[in-house]
């Protein structure tokens, strides 16, 4: 599961250093009356521009790009990939900067090739071309060679597109295996100046799905990045979904996986190094879900909110558990019998842990956290998120607000008072 440019912000997750984020106002408080007598009251995180997927990071990149500012550019990314500062959400800071730094050349590119309207070579290569002069005055710089090669990346999906390998146009094809051979060009020297950076790391796994090799070494590839890492959930999620059978790997390499990080990564997650790689593969897999340890599964969830008690965290695990598993349901016996189970670990997720709504990860979920899902609007975005969880988390609580009572989540927990 390798996405396109409007992915790239959202591919790498970052470290446990967070940079806190801005809010507009003080949470709002979501009452919605749900029976005759009973009101259910939930505060809803108001997050600013800094959490909409680390907007103003991206603006930073972008403006020190415009202004040619590519050394300052490469000390910020340097710092921040080091330190492994990350924005709310875990997106790190220097894979959003990078994502700024290209995207004047690879949305430009992405739109002639949408646009239905005749393109020239300058309207796709000018961009590129451009990016790759800098390289040539930075030759040994390990982060803008990483800023090229991903340029290189999304430009390889740009020219992919949605449609089926076989129906590819011949210049889709051979364009969108060039610039993914140019990227396979780039990184090695990347590698070699910076082999403790997480980003190059990353770009090396998402570099995999132009070089489908049948012995292609993926479980390899993101141990080495997950070392390097291994506070960093999205790594362990991502080599998961790319270890089903649609991609790289098989069933029985999956559950070994997971159970190899588990036992790798145990300091730190316990059980839960298991949960994350199985996390994606089983909501987008039936046979993988069918597969699954659920008893240790659900043992990892328990293990990850020990770890790792913050609101965000608690959302993504209860709205998975909640909304993105049950979309499944119906399509696979033996699956509906492990999505069910691990569905009810949802009640406890709420009842004991959530204190506060943050509607786009339960809009996410809806979703399947399907990161080439196009965001047109923000707001609306959440607003349907929002109306999700409410949905979720009053027929969870249906019998006490059936039976009129107010229920209200606070810091300290779940307070019940009669109308």
């Amino acid at each position: 599961m390798f996405w396109s440019f409007r992915a790239a912000a959202a591919r790498i997750s970052g470290s446990r250093k967070q940079i806190a984020p801005e809010r507009r106002a003080q949470n709002a408080v979501a009452a919605v009356t749900l029976t005759d007598t009973g009101q259910l009251n939930i505060p809803v995180a108001q997050l600013g521009p800094s959490d909409l997927i680390g907007r103003d990071v991206i603006e930073r990149g972008r403006y020190l790009a415009r202004q040619d500012l590519w050394t300052q550019l490469s000390a910020e990314m340097y710092a921040a990939d080091a330190a492994r500062e990350a924005a709310p959400g875990g997106l790190p800071i220097a894979d959003l900067l990078a994502f700024g730094a290209r995207s004047d050349v690879v949305l430009a590119a992405e739109h002639a090739l949408t646009d239905g309207k005749a393109i020239s070579d300058y309207d796709l290569l000018g961009g590129i071309a451009e990016l790759e002069n800098e390289l040539r005055e930075h030759p040994d710089d390990p982060m803008i060679g990483l800023v090229v090669a991903l340029a290189h990346v999304d430009l390889a999906w740009a020219w992919r597109g949605t449609a089926w390998e076989t129906t590819l146009p011949p210049l889709h094809r051979s364009r969108c295996a060039a610039h993914f051979d140019r990227a396979a060009a780039i990184l090695p020297n990347c590698r070699r100046a910076a082999p403790n950076s997480p980003a190059v790391a990353a770009a090396d796994c998402a570099l995999l799905a132009g070089q489908r090799k049948a012995q292609a070494r993926v479980a390899d590839q993101y141990e080495k990045l997950i070392a390097l890492d291994p506070r960093n959930h999205r790594h362990m999620r991502a080599m998961g979904s790319h270890l089903l059978p649609r991609w790289f790997g098989s069933y029985q390499e999956l559950e070994l996986q997971a159970l190899r990080n588990a036992a790798q990564t145990q300091d730190i997650w316990g059980a839960g190094g298991y949960t994350w790689v199985q996390f994606d593969a089983i909501a987008l897999d039936e046979e993988a879900c069918a597969r699954v340890d659920v008893e240790y599964f659900i043992e990892g969830l328990r293990d990850i909110v020990q770890r790792q008690s913050d609101q965000q965290t608690i959302n993504l695990l209860a709205a998975y558990c909640a909304i993105t598993l049950q979309n499944g349901l119906g399509l696979d016996e033996r699956a509906d019998l492990a999505r069910t189970q691990i569905g009810e670990a949802a009640d406890w997720l709420i009842r004991d842990h959530l204190t506060e709504l943050h509607p786009l990860i339960w809009a996410h979920a809806a979703d399947g956290f399907n990161n080439s899902v196009r965001i047109n609007s923000p707001e609306r975005f959440a607003a349907r998120g929002q109306r999700d969880a409410l949905r979720a988390i009053s027929n969870l609580l249906r019998d006490e607000l059936g039976s009129g009572k107010s229920v209200t989540f606070t810091p300290n927990g779940l307070q019940f008072t009669h109308q």
